[in-house]
Protein backbone atom coordinates (compact mmCIF):
# COMPACT_ATOMS: atom_id res chain seq x y z
CA UNK A 1 0.00 0.00 0.00
CA UNK A 2 1.24 3.22 -0.70
CA UNK A 3 0.46 5.73 1.55
CA UNK A 4 1.89 7.48 5.03
CA UNK A 5 1.74 5.37 7.65
CA UNK A 6 0.13 6.54 10.56
CA UNK A 7 0.12 5.93 14.07
CA UNK A 8 -3.42 8.14 14.66
CA UNK A 9 -5.64 5.70 15.84
CA UNK A 10 -9.60 5.86 15.01
CA UNK A 11 -11.37 7.88 17.88
CA UNK A 12 -13.32 5.82 20.22
CA UNK A 13 -16.74 5.46 18.51
CA UNK A 14 -18.44 4.27 21.59
CA UNK A 15 -20.07 8.07 22.25
CA UNK A 16 -23.10 8.50 23.18
CA UNK A 17 -25.49 9.97 21.04
CA UNK A 18 -25.88 12.91 22.11
CA UNK A 19 -22.32 13.79 21.53
CA UNK A 20 -22.50 13.00 17.97
CA UNK A 21 -25.27 13.92 15.53
CA UNK A 22 -25.86 14.08 11.37
CA UNK A 23 -28.87 15.08 10.86
CA UNK A 24 -30.41 16.21 6.82
CA UNK A 25 -31.73 20.29 6.19
CA UNK A 26 -34.41 20.50 3.69
CA UNK A 27 -33.97 24.03 2.23
CA UNK A 28 -36.74 26.68 2.52
CA UNK A 29 -35.27 29.78 0.94
CA UNK A 30 -36.53 30.82 -2.73
CA UNK A 31 -34.17 28.69 -4.29
CA UNK A 32 -34.83 25.26 -3.26
CA UNK A 33 -36.24 24.05 -6.32
CA UNK A 34 -34.15 23.20 -9.18
CA UNK A 35 -35.19 22.69 -12.55
CA UNK A 36 -31.89 21.90 -14.97
CA UNK A 37 -31.98 21.13 -18.58
CA UNK A 38 -29.61 18.42 -19.38
CA UNK A 39 -29.17 15.95 -22.33
CA UNK A 40 -30.06 12.42 -21.71
CA UNK A 41 -27.86 10.38 -23.47
CA UNK A 42 -29.07 6.70 -22.58
CA UNK A 43 -32.27 7.83 -20.79
CA UNK A 44 -30.41 6.81 -17.11
CA UNK A 45 -29.85 10.64 -16.55
CA UNK A 46 -32.54 13.34 -15.37
CA UNK A 47 -33.15 16.85 -15.13
CA UNK A 48 -33.43 16.65 -11.44
CA UNK A 49 -36.51 19.05 -9.87
CA UNK A 50 -36.33 18.27 -5.94
CA UNK A 51 -35.32 20.16 -2.82
CA UNK A 52 -31.85 21.08 -1.94
CA UNK A 53 -30.69 18.67 0.98
CA UNK A 54 -28.21 18.80 3.38
CA UNK A 55 -26.36 16.37 5.59
CA UNK A 56 -24.31 18.05 8.92
CA UNK A 57 -22.43 16.33 10.98
CA UNK A 58 -21.59 17.64 14.91
CA UNK A 59 -17.95 16.40 15.98
CA UNK A 60 -18.28 14.29 19.30
CA UNK A 61 -17.67 16.84 22.16
CA UNK A 62 -18.72 20.10 20.36
CA UNK A 63 -17.78 22.90 21.97
CA UNK A 64 -19.50 26.25 20.22
CA UNK A 65 -16.85 28.33 20.94
CA UNK A 66 -14.09 26.97 19.48
CA UNK A 67 -13.53 27.61 15.68
CA UNK A 68 -13.96 24.31 14.02
CA UNK A 69 -12.12 23.03 10.33
CA UNK A 70 -15.29 22.20 7.99
CA UNK A 71 -15.18 19.52 5.55
CA UNK A 72 -17.62 19.38 2.81
CA UNK A 73 -18.39 16.26 1.20
CA UNK A 74 -19.50 15.81 -2.37
CA UNK A 75 -20.66 12.25 -2.24
CA UNK A 76 -20.42 9.80 -5.38
CA UNK A 77 -22.50 8.79 -8.31
CA UNK A 78 -25.44 6.65 -7.09
CA UNK A 79 -25.31 7.85 -3.41
CA UNK A 80 -26.32 10.94 -1.82
CA UNK A 81 -25.77 13.65 0.82
CA UNK A 82 -26.40 10.35 3.85
CA UNK A 83 -23.30 9.25 2.61
CA UNK A 84 -21.58 11.87 5.26
CA UNK A 85 -22.78 9.35 8.02
CA UNK A 86 -20.59 7.01 6.93
CA UNK A 87 -17.23 8.51 6.02
CA UNK A 88 -16.89 11.28 8.82
CA UNK A 89 -16.67 8.09 12.03
CA UNK A 90 -13.99 6.97 10.09
CA UNK A 91 -11.95 10.10 9.27
CA UNK A 92 -12.61 11.87 12.68
CA UNK A 93 -15.33 12.26 14.99
CA UNK A 94 -13.53 14.73 16.44
CA UNK A 95 -11.62 17.52 14.63
CA UNK A 96 -14.22 18.81 12.04
CA UNK A 97 -17.58 20.08 11.35
CA UNK A 98 -18.81 18.52 8.35
CA UNK A 99 -21.84 19.40 6.09
CA UNK A 100 -22.20 17.12 2.87
CA UNK A 101 -24.60 18.82 -0.52
CA UNK A 102 -27.10 16.60 -2.15
CA UNK A 103 -26.34 16.08 -5.72
CA UNK A 104 -27.79 18.08 -8.91
CA UNK A 105 -28.06 15.57 -11.03
CA UNK A 106 -30.98 12.66 -10.33
CA UNK A 107 -30.52 8.94 -11.12
CA UNK A 108 -33.52 7.62 -9.37
CA UNK A 109 -35.88 6.83 -12.25
CA UNK A 110 -38.49 6.64 -9.68
CA UNK A 111 -39.19 10.63 -9.11
CA UNK A 112 -40.46 10.23 -6.06
CA UNK A 113 -37.48 9.61 -5.03
CA UNK A 114 -35.89 12.99 -5.66
CA UNK A 115 -36.93 14.90 -2.95
CA UNK A 116 -36.24 11.70 -0.12
CA UNK A 117 -32.90 10.57 1.55
CA UNK A 118 -32.94 6.98 -0.66
CA UNK A 119 -32.69 8.64 -3.95
CA UNK A 120 -29.53 8.17 -5.70
CA UNK A 121 -27.71 11.57 -7.27
CA UNK A 122 -24.96 12.55 -8.73
CA UNK A 123 -22.71 15.49 -10.31
CA UNK A 124 -22.20 16.80 -13.68
CA UNK A 125 -20.07 19.45 -15.36
CA UNK A 126 -22.55 19.66 -18.26
CA UNK A 127 -24.78 22.69 -19.04
CA UNK A 128 -25.90 24.49 -15.94
CA UNK A 129 -25.36 21.70 -13.56
CA UNK A 130 -21.77 22.66 -13.04
CA UNK A 131 -22.89 26.56 -11.60
CA UNK A 132 -25.32 24.67 -9.27
CA UNK A 133 -23.05 22.40 -7.72
CA UNK A 134 -20.79 25.52 -6.56
CA UNK A 135 -24.02 27.25 -5.08
CA UNK A 136 -24.74 24.51 -3.32
CA UNK A 137 -21.43 24.10 -1.76
CA UNK A 138 -21.91 27.78 -0.72
CA UNK A 139 -24.66 27.11 0.43
CA UNK A 140 -23.31 24.31 2.66
CA UNK A 141 -20.97 26.66 3.94
CA UNK A 142 -23.42 28.79 5.08
CA UNK A 143 -25.48 26.03 6.89
CA UNK A 144 -22.32 25.18 8.85
CA UNK A 145 -21.66 28.56 9.57
CA UNK A 146 -25.28 28.75 11.08
CA UNK A 147 -24.80 26.00 13.01
CA UNK A 148 -20.90 26.41 14.29
CA UNK A 149 -18.15 28.44 14.74
CA UNK A 150 -16.08 28.04 11.67
CA UNK A 151 -12.75 28.95 10.76
CA UNK A 152 -13.31 30.57 7.40
CA UNK A 153 -9.40 29.99 6.96
CA UNK A 154 -9.78 26.09 7.32
CA UNK A 155 -12.74 24.81 4.98
CA UNK A 156 -11.85 21.45 2.74
CA UNK A 157 -13.24 20.20 -0.05
CA UNK A 158 -13.79 16.83 -0.45
CA UNK A 159 -15.18 14.27 -2.68
CA UNK A 160 -15.81 10.69 -4.00
CA UNK A 161 -15.87 9.60 -7.56
CA UNK A 162 -17.94 12.49 -9.12
CA UNK A 163 -17.63 14.15 -6.45
CA UNK A 164 -14.30 14.12 -6.18
CA UNK A 165 -14.14 15.36 -9.71
CA UNK A 166 -16.61 18.26 -9.06
CA UNK A 167 -14.32 18.59 -5.81
CA UNK A 168 -11.21 19.55 -7.54
CA UNK A 169 -13.01 21.72 -10.53
CA UNK A 170 -14.59 24.00 -7.90
CA UNK A 171 -11.26 23.66 -5.86
CA UNK A 172 -9.22 24.98 -8.63
CA UNK A 173 -11.91 27.37 -10.02
CA UNK A 174 -12.43 29.52 -6.40
CA UNK A 175 -9.59 28.52 -4.71
CA UNK A 176 -9.67 30.92 -2.15
CA UNK A 177 -12.36 29.73 -0.83
CA UNK A 178 -10.46 26.49 0.50
CA UNK A 179 -7.32 25.36 2.35
CA UNK A 180 -7.22 21.67 0.21
CA UNK A 181 -9.25 19.78 -1.91
CA UNK A 182 -9.35 15.82 -1.25
CA UNK A 183 -10.52 13.27 -4.56
CA UNK A 184 -11.33 10.04 -3.51
CA UNK A 185 -11.29 7.90 -6.68
CA UNK A 186 -12.19 11.53 -9.11
CA UNK A 187 -10.58 11.95 -12.14
CA UNK A 188 -9.11 14.88 -12.59
CA UNK A 189 -11.84 17.12 -15.11
CA UNK A 190 -11.38 17.60 -18.43
CA UNK A 191 -12.19 21.02 -19.18
CA UNK A 192 -9.73 23.72 -21.09
CA UNK A 193 -10.57 26.20 -18.26
CA UNK A 194 -9.31 24.19 -15.54
CA UNK A 195 -6.12 25.66 -14.92
CA UNK A 196 -7.26 29.40 -15.88
CA UNK A 197 -6.75 30.52 -12.25
CA UNK A 198 -3.91 28.58 -12.28
CA UNK A 199 -1.64 31.38 -9.53
CA UNK A 200 -4.07 31.00 -7.44
CA UNK A 201 -4.32 27.30 -7.46
CA UNK A 202 -1.01 26.78 -6.76
CA UNK A 203 -1.66 27.76 -3.21
CA UNK A 204 -4.16 24.86 -2.57
CA UNK A 205 -2.46 21.42 -2.04
CA UNK A 206 -3.97 19.02 -3.54
CA UNK A 207 -4.69 14.68 -2.08
CA UNK A 208 -5.66 12.20 -5.12
CA UNK A 209 -6.47 8.76 -3.44
CA UNK A 210 -7.35 6.19 -5.65
CA UNK A 211 -7.59 2.50 -5.13
CA UNK A 212 -5.58 0.47 -8.35
CA UNK A 213 -7.57 -1.55 -11.34
CA UNK A 214 -10.17 0.77 -10.78
CA UNK A 215 -12.35 0.96 -13.91
CA UNK A 216 -13.36 4.58 -13.30
CA UNK A 217 -10.29 6.26 -12.73
CA UNK A 218 -7.74 3.55 -14.31
CA UNK A 219 -3.36 4.01 -13.35
CA UNK A 220 -2.91 5.31 -16.77
CA UNK A 221 -5.09 8.40 -16.02
CA UNK A 222 -3.84 8.40 -12.98
CA UNK A 223 -0.62 9.27 -14.37
CA UNK A 224 -1.78 11.80 -16.48
CA UNK A 225 -3.53 13.32 -13.98
CA UNK A 226 -0.52 13.55 -11.45
CA UNK A 227 2.11 14.70 -14.74
CA UNK A 228 -0.48 17.49 -15.51
CA UNK A 229 -0.53 18.67 -12.01
CA UNK A 230 3.28 18.65 -11.32
CA UNK A 231 3.44 20.58 -14.59
CA UNK A 232 1.29 23.05 -13.89
CA UNK A 233 3.25 23.66 -10.72
CA UNK A 234 0.95 22.40 -7.78
CA UNK A 235 1.48 21.04 -4.76
CA UNK A 236 -0.07 17.09 -4.96
CA UNK A 237 0.23 14.13 -2.88
CA UNK A 238 -0.83 10.93 -4.19
CA UNK A 239 -1.86 7.66 -2.27
CA UNK A 240 -2.67 4.08 -4.04
CA UNK A 241 -4.70 1.74 -2.26
CA UNK A 242 -4.73 -2.14 -2.91
CA UNK A 243 -7.47 -2.86 -5.86
CA UNK A 244 -11.21 -2.91 -4.27
CA UNK A 245 -10.36 -0.38 -1.20
CA UNK A 246 -12.18 2.59 -2.01
CA UNK A 247 -13.51 4.26 1.06
CA UNK A 248 -11.77 1.59 3.32
CA UNK A 249 -10.94 2.79 6.90
CA UNK A 250 -7.05 3.42 6.09
CA UNK A 251 -7.62 5.87 2.77
CA UNK A 252 -10.64 7.63 5.30
CA UNK A 253 -8.40 7.98 8.21
CA UNK A 254 -5.38 9.02 5.76
CA UNK A 255 -7.64 11.89 4.84
CA UNK A 256 -8.00 13.11 8.43
CA UNK A 257 -3.59 12.60 8.78
CA UNK A 258 -3.44 14.55 5.26
CA UNK A 259 -5.66 17.13 6.42
CA UNK A 260 -3.84 17.76 10.08
CA UNK A 261 -0.61 18.12 8.14
CA UNK A 262 -1.92 20.93 5.94
CA UNK A 263 -2.91 22.29 9.25
CA UNK A 264 0.03 22.31 10.76
CA UNK A 265 2.34 23.74 8.14
CA UNK A 266 2.54 27.14 7.71
CA UNK A 267 0.09 29.53 6.64
CA UNK A 268 -0.49 29.82 2.94
CA UNK A 269 1.67 32.20 1.07
CA UNK A 270 0.03 35.22 -0.22
CA UNK A 271 -1.68 34.91 -3.70
CA UNK A 272 -0.19 36.35 -6.66
CA UNK A 273 -2.92 37.79 -8.77
CA UNK A 274 -2.45 38.63 -12.42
Amino acid sequence: MNRLSSNVMLEELKAKASDTEVVDDLTADNHSQINTQIDIPDGKYQAADHSEIYSVFTPLHFEPNYAYPLVIWLHGEDENETQLRQVMPKISMRNYAAVAPRGTLSLSLDEQHTSQSNGTFSWSLRNGDYCEAIERVYRAIERAEGRFNIDKDRIFLVGKGSGGTMALQIGMTLPETFSGVISVGGSLPRKDALLAHLNKSRQVPVLLTVDRDNDQYPDTMVCEDLRLLHIAGMTVTLRQYPAGEILCDSMLSDIDQWIMDVLASEKKTPIVTG
